[in-house]
């Protein structure tokens, strides 16, 4: 079947990237010949029909922008195939011939039920955790480790300058590679994340000989789902005495926003790119993920068998150069 109309939706989580992304796919189709619908917030507003046509102009001068020119929202009831179908009848109403879903593993899975009612949708990754198997990075990752390095870089000035230490939480319920990886570029004394389970006797001893050591500061680097809580093992060292004194700093949401860096534009850029070309090519059921230097396409099957994990190799690393 040849592309006629194509529509574009991001769904879940935002992230730095998804803007490029979304100008490329629009561009791409156009220069294709190929009309471009965009979904207004995501799984739920493509049940409801909340899509508008897309030229060449209103996507101009997004590329620099954090968030979703789409905006995006969770729709938990696309779990059901009475509302996936709801979804599928609105393409079908509006003559869409194909999909591209730009989002994260619930986007994905999204994605590939469509798939599976036999409707042509290709998936394009964007998730700062960087959890999605199938591709070495989604969008969104690089500028959320920016973001975090910025945030690490101006705690250290002051916590040298009082002799504390700096328990700082990323985000990360179920993947600890954002920390994992921040903590490694920040020089952090000790990084939590679910992915390790530590005791607060070996944070203690580990602060207790930084500070032995004549360092000036400590900081902790915690993934939100680490098993010990930041405020948690904060109250225990301030009990424990272990010569600086404690401070919790929790980035939250912070970490999402911000104008995307260079990687995530043109990664971003190029998975739009590659998603269209899918789809005009017959592709579907697929995800475009970043291999190597490559954009492939992935089936969805294998990205949605299990996520992706951080290389604890680096965890080891990180322990090595914290002396």
């Amino acid at each position: 079947m040849s592309m006629r109309r194509i529509a574009v939706l991001s769904s879940g989580g935002d992230a730095p990237g998804i803007n490029p992304c979304i100008r490329s796919v629009v561009r791409t189709a156009l220069f294709h010949n190929v009309e471009v619908f965009g979904v207004e917030e995501g799984y739920e507003g493509l049940i409801h029909g909340d899509m508008r046509p897309l030229r060449a102009r209103d996507v101009s001068g997004i590329m620099q922008q954090g968030g979703t020119f789409l905006r995006t929202a969770r729709c938990l009831e696309f779990k059901e195939e009475r509302i996936q179908r709801k979804g599928l009848r609105e393409l079908n109403e509006h003559d869409i011939d194909g999909l591209v879903v730009i989002g994260g593993d619930g986007s994905m899975r999204g994605a590939h039920a469509i798939a599976n009612l036999g409707y042509p949708v290709v998936g394009a990754p964007s998730s700062i955790d960087n959890d999605i198997t199938g591709t070495d990075m989604s969008m969104g990752v690089d500028t959320a480790l920016n973001t975090i390095m910025d945030s690490l870089d101006k705690l250290r000035d002051t916590a040298s300058s009082h002799q504390r230490v700096f328990l700082v939480e990323t985000m990360g319920r179920n993947c600890g590679y954002l920390a994992l990886i921040s903590g490694v570029i920040g020089g952090a004394e000790l990084i939590l994340i679910p992915e390790r389970d530590m005791e607060m006797a070996t944070i203690v001893k580990e602060i207790q000989d930084a500070y032995a050591r004549g360092k000036t500061h400590a900081i902790i680097v915690a993934a939100e789902g680490a098993s010990l809580k930041v405020n948690e093992v904060a109250a225990y060292l301030k009990e424990h005495k272990v010569g600086f004194e404690p401070r919790v700093t929790i980035l939250g949401h912070v970490i999402r926003g911000g104008s995307p860096t260079a990687f995530d534009r043109m990664l971003g850029t190029r998975m739009g790119v590659r998603a269209v070309e899918g789809l005009l090519d017959g592709k579907t059921d697929v995800m475009v993920g970043l291999q190597g230097r490559k954009i492939a396409y992935v089936p969805l099957d294998e990205v949605l068998a299990h996520p992706r994990q951080p290389n604890l190799d680096y965890y080891d690393m990180a322990e090595m150069l914290a002396r």
